[in-house]
C-alpha cells in the first residue's frame, strides 16, 4: 500500500511573514503553492492508495453562492496571501482531492483550524447525542451537486464544527500547540488503533479539558472536534487505521 501525506501550516496572516520563515519559495502555503500540493497528494492515485492530508492555520465561513450548504455558508482554508488571491473553499478541496480518489483507494483529512467541520464537502456528518448514540447527517442538498468520491472513501477529522472557533492553547504541554493537533497525535501515541468513536471521543475530552485548565488559550465557545465521511460506517467496530 502506498502511503503518500502532505501537511500544511499557516503561521502567519501574510506573503512576507510566511516569507521570512521559509526559503523555499514552493513551499511557502500561498494559495497556489497549497492547490498545487492537493493536486499533487491525488495525483496517480490508485486502489490500495492511503492519503493523509493535515492543514493547522487559519480558516473561515464566506457566503455559499451555489445552493449546496445546508447552514448557507462555504468553508475556507486561508493561505497566506488570501486578501489578494482568495482563499480556497470547500468546493475546490472537495473536486480536487475527494471526488478523484477510485475505488479501493482513503483519505484522512485531520484539519487543526475555525470553521472546519465540513471543509471538505463530504457527504455525512457523524452526530453524538450526549448518551453516546451516533448517527450520520445528510450533507446532500439535491441542486447543489455530487460530495461524493470516485468509489474510494474520504474521512474528515477536524477541530471543531462549521459554527465554532479553534486555537492553540499551552495547556498540554506549556508549549502552544494546536488543540485537535496535538490530541491526535498523543492518543495515538498511547493507542494506536482505537475505533472512530474512541479516537474521537478522547480528543472532545482532552480539548474540553484543556479549555477548563486554560479558558484565556482557547475559544471561549465551545471547540469540539468533528467526524464526516463520504460513507457511512460503524465508527464503534470500525478501527481508525492509515
Amino acid at each position: 500500500m502506498l502511503h503518500v501525506s502532505i501537511s500544511l501550516l499557516v503561521s502567519g496572516n501574510n506573503y512576507d511573514q510566511s516569507a521570512e520563515e521559509e526559503r523555499d519559495s514552493s513551499r511557502i502555503p500561498t494559495r497556489y503553492n497549497m492547490t498545487m500540493a492537493l493536486h499533487w497528494l491525488v495525483g496517480g492515485c490508485q486502489s490500495g492508495d492511503s492519503l493523509v492530508f493535515h492543514y493547522s492555520g487559519h480558516g473561515s465561513q464566506v457566503p455559499d453562492t451555489n445552493g449546496d450548504e445546508i447552514d448557507g455558508y462555504d468553508e475556507a482554508l486561508c493561505p497566506v496571501d488570501y486578501q489578494t488571491k482568495g482563499k480556497i473553499l470547500d468546493d475546490e478541496i472537495n473536486a480536487i482531492i475527494v471526488r478523484p480518489l477510485p475505488p479501493g483507494a482513503r483519505l484522512h483529512a485531520i484539519i487543526d483550524t475555525c470553521n472546519s467541520g465540513t471543509v471538505l464537502d463530504l457527504a455525512y456528518m457523524c452526530r453524538i447525542s450526549p448518551e453516546g448514540l451516533y448517527g450520520w447527517e445528510d450533507q446532500w442538498i439535491p441542486q447543489g451537486g455530487y460530495k461524493g468520491t470516485s468509489g474510494g472513501i474520504a474521512i474528515s477529522l477536524t477541530a471543531c464544527d462549521d459554527n465554532q472557533n479553534s486555537g492553540d492553547t499551552t495547556a498540554f504541554n506549556g508549549n502552544a500547540s494546536g488543540a485537535l493537533t496535538y490530541t491526535f497525535i498523543n492518543i495515538l501515541q498511547n493507542e494506536p488503533r482505537p475505533t472512530y468513536e474512541r479516537l474521537l471521543s478522547s480528543m472532545r475530552y482532552e480539548v474540553r479539558e484543556a479549555q477548563n485548565r486554560a479558558p484565556s488559550s482557547l475559544p471561549h465557545s465551545p471547540q469540539v472536534p468533528q467526524l464526516s465521511s463520504s460513507q457511512k460506517f460503524d465508527i464503534h467496530k470500525t478501527p481508525f487505521t492509515l
